[in-house]
């Protein structure tokens, strides 16, 4: 099977199991170039590890996962993660390197020359609201948490990948930091016309971020489609997760 040419990644009949248990089943679905799909679920629904089959962290038992209409079994495992940003919920920086070394990391790895490099990380730094100058010289502990996740998103944009996976980026910060993050993302990636799949288990953000929500559960994936359609959803997780965005009395 094949993808159009609007088609990022496509899941075809995969199943990923683990000490005799199906993590994930049967997943079908596509995601399309610049869009933000959501991945939606409880604790332990498989949203994470639908994620981790894309940049082949896990490979499909059963079916295939296709990036960029090739077999993710037939990529070269670095060459396909380098294609990928990653951004997990605490941000895997390096603190025995700057912040300018680490946003730089895949650049150099990428045998970019230091000039191209150091341009390249204050680009990303003013992109994601941090100063250069202030920052660039700087040392993880030496940040805020949601400094410290800006300069995460930077760091998975750096070598300009078309894909960028987000794990729950957000989820350890303060109510009023997530939001920034949250708008900021979001503005971030109409600017950019990045495709991002981003995990989370809450609503209120995968409605604010979404382009379309995919809904896991118990390891399927039983709801797909925009905010709007989802609202529309019968599905019993679908409602009860939708009870979550209703005000208290």
């Amino acid at each position: 099977m094949s993808q159009n040419n609007s088609t990022a990644i496509a899941f075809h009949h995969v199943t990923f199991t683990r000490n005799n248990r199906p993590l994930v089943s049967n997943l079908n679905f596509s995601i399309n170039r610049g869009e933000a799909l959501i991945l939606l679920g409880r604790s332990g629904s498989g949203k994470t590890t639908t994620m981790k089959l894309i940049n082949r962290l896990f490979t499909p038992t059963q079916g295939e996962v296709l990036f960029e209409n090739i077999s993710t079994i037939q990529w070269d495992e670095i060459k396909l993660r380098r294609k990928i940003g990653y951004v997990i919920q605490e941000t895997g920086l390096f603190p025995h390197f700057s912040i300018e070394k680490n946003v730089g990391l895949v650049p150099s790895l990428e045998a970019w020359k230091p000039k191209q490099i150091k341009t390249r990380v204050h680009e990303l730094l003013n992109l994601v609201g941090l100063d250069p100058g202030k920052f660039a010289s700087r040392y993880p502990h030496e940040l805020s948490g949601g400094q410290r996740q800006r300069v995460g998103v930077a760091r998975a944009l750096a070598a300009d990948p078309p894909v960028l996976l987000m794990d729950e980026p957000f989820g350890a910060l303060d109510p009023i930091t997530r939001l920034e993050l949250q708008q900021e993302f979001k503005r971030l990636q109409q600017e950019l016309g990045k495709t991002v799949v981003f995990v989370t288990h809450d609503i209120q953000e995968a409605f604010a971020l979404a382009s379309r929500i995919g809904l896991m559960h118990g390891g399927e994936l039983v709801v797909l489609g925009t905010p709007n359609e989802f609202i529309k959803s019968q599905h019993p997780e679908a409602q009860a997760f939708l009870q979550c965005l209703k005000p208290p009395n």
